[in-house]
């Protein structure tokens, strides 16, 4: 997983704005006590901080993959 992807992921769940607070604010167990910001600074993979974020925020299983995207009909 990327850093975009992570980021898409955090705001398709969180929206755009409380995904940036969540980031630097939410401490993380799952990633040492960091929060994922720092985590990601400090070179954690993006899918295993996002994986803690919906470990902490009880984002569903279904959830966790993003949201489908359905393809654009001609």
């Amino acid at each position: 997983m990327r850093i975009s992807d992570y980021w898409r992921l955090m705001d398709d769940e969180f929206g755009a704005g409380y995904s940036r607070v969540l980031s630097s604010t939410l401490v993380l167990a799952g990633v040492g006590g960091r929060t994922a910001d720092q985590a990601l600074a400090a070179g954690v993979s993006p899918r295993k901080v996002w994986l803690a974020v919906c470990d902490v925020q009880d984002v569903p299983a279904e959830r966790r993959l993003g949201r489908d995207v359905k393809p654009k009909q001609d």
